[in-house]
């Protein structure tokens, strides 16, 4: 096109007719963002656009003013254009219906030079996650849930083993079944076993089942879980507390698909697709071989990460709207914006489970009124603020070991969850975490 030459939009019936090949809501967006067509599919699902406007992607898809990587949002355009490849991501797109989850294929249309010119935007609604409050499944739209949810899109198709990773009360069983919702197994069972506090045999008994008169207390012959998830899903919660000895017929397990009940003799045959997570570090628990190697390998084929409460403060409203919601037994009035400010402000070494805690108990306190900060426990008001390091007088300096006492101190008082979990936070052992305690309760 020479300079100066009005642009003509890619309107013809021809490119319509070509859009309309797709089921699927479909777009041409041209190297300036501007939609150039799109088909019935897309006006039926997100209603129709006046592009003799010169519409951008962005404004239509997200109210932005701005290119999506410009409002800190991932931009597949922009990757497919930098890249001259086709390539998928999820997005959060708004809809006449509310914000909705999109699995968004981008492919370049080359020009006569050979580079990206056009590019066609395939629109698939997903359900892995909700990006509204919802009584069910996955709900948040901040960039570290986003990836995840990716994530759980590429893998969930598949039948590989898929390793949780992530804090005590992130929602890693939420995100284990929304895996199984999304795979072609959604049909089958989804079978949650806590490897917690179980002794060997009682875990072998679950997992395997057992004949009658196995062993002391055996009454009647059980059904073991790995039977109970044939077919299905398999979760295996906090694995890094299998012992070892049957780490051994877990992985066994896991590479012939075979076990035996225990007091059999009789080997089973079961299939299952294995979701696996845990709170621990499992790498470090090989190097110091309180878990099996092999068996790491076996169970972390697909790695996915699930953001604790801190990685995601964007999504605290959305989550407190949606967890008032799926409260059973409470009555709740809403909660204040004040509220929702000091809730955000917070660290929630808890993750998900705490801020529930939060807002159980702050329903009953609230009773025929909205949630506010004076519902929430002290730590919201003001308490405790003696040993706070951001309380000293101005240019007050206190030596580093006093600055340290006081953090550990003021940390403890806010963290309700397990030591375990505080000590991973701050980067230091539990041990060395516990010899710190001791010296601030010996002064």
């Amino acid at each position: 096109m020479e300079p100066g030459q009005p642009h003509v939009p890619l309107t013809s019936i021809p490119l319509k007719n070509l859009l309309n090949s797709y089921l699927e809501p479909a777009i041409l967006v041209d190297k300036n963002f501007s939609i150039q067509g799109y088909n019935d599919s897309y006006i039926s699902q997100y209603g129709d656009v006046d592009i003799s406007k010169d519409r951008k992607c962005y404004e239509i898809s997200h109210s932005f003013s701005r290119p999506c990587d410009q409002e800190g949002e991932s931009c597949p355009m922009r990757s497919c254009m930098e890249s001259g490849h086709a390539n998928k991501m999820m997005h959060v797109h708004e809809t006449s219906r509310g914000r909705e989850y999109v699995e968004v294929e981008m492919r370049p249309i080359s020009g006569e030079d050979g580079q990206p010119e056009y590019f066609l935007e395939i629109l698939k609604p997903s359900h892995i996650a909700q990006a509204t409050a919802s009584l069910v499944g996955l709900v948040g739209t901040s960039e570290p849930f986003n990836h995840m949810v990716d994530m759980i899109r590429r893998v969930a198709p598949s039948r590989i083993s898929v390793f949780l990773s992530g804090a005590s009360g992130t929602g890693k069983e939420v995100v284990a079944r929304a895996i199984h919702d999304s795979s072609d197994r959604s049909d089958k069972p989804f079978v949650p076993v806590e490897c917690s506090g179980l002794t060997e045999t009682l875990f072998e008994s679950e997992l395997f089942g057992h004949e009658k008169g196995a062993f002391t207390g055996a009454y009647s012959k059980k059904k073991g879980l790995v039977e109970a998830a044939h077919g299905g899903t398999l979760f295996l919660d906090e694995i890094g507390d299998v012992p070892l000895p049957l780490q051994v017929k877990l992985l066994r397990l896991l590479e012939t698909k075979t076990y035996r009940k225990v007091g059999s003799i009789d080997t089973l045959h079961t299939d299952f697709r294995l979701i696996s997570a845990t709170n621990q570090n499992l790498a470090s628990m090989v190097e110091s071989g309180a878990f099996r190697l092999d068996l790491y390998y076996r169970i972390s084929v697909f790695p996915i990460h699930v953001p604790s409460l801190k990685e995601r403060k964007k999504d605290i409203p959305l989550l407190v709207e949606t967890l008032i919601q799926r409260m059973e037994g409470f009555c709740c009035y809403g909660i204040t914006s004040q509220a929702i400010k000091a809730l955000e402000n917070y660290h929630f070494p808890g993750n998900i489970r705490e801020l529930l805690n939060f807002l159980e108990r702050a329903s009953l306190l609230a009773e025929n009124e909205p949630i506010d900060v004076k519902h929430l426990p002290e730590i919201f008001h003001g308490a405790s603020t003696d040993n706070e390091i951001d309380d000293l007088p101005e240019g007050t300096v206190v030596s580093l070991k006093e600055a340290e006492r006081r953090y550990i101190k003021q940390v403890l008082e806010r963290n309700h969850g397990d030591r375990r979990c505080l000590a991973d936070q701050l980067g230091i052992s539990e041990r060395t975490l516990y010899r710190k305690i001791e010296e601030i309760l010996g002064q």
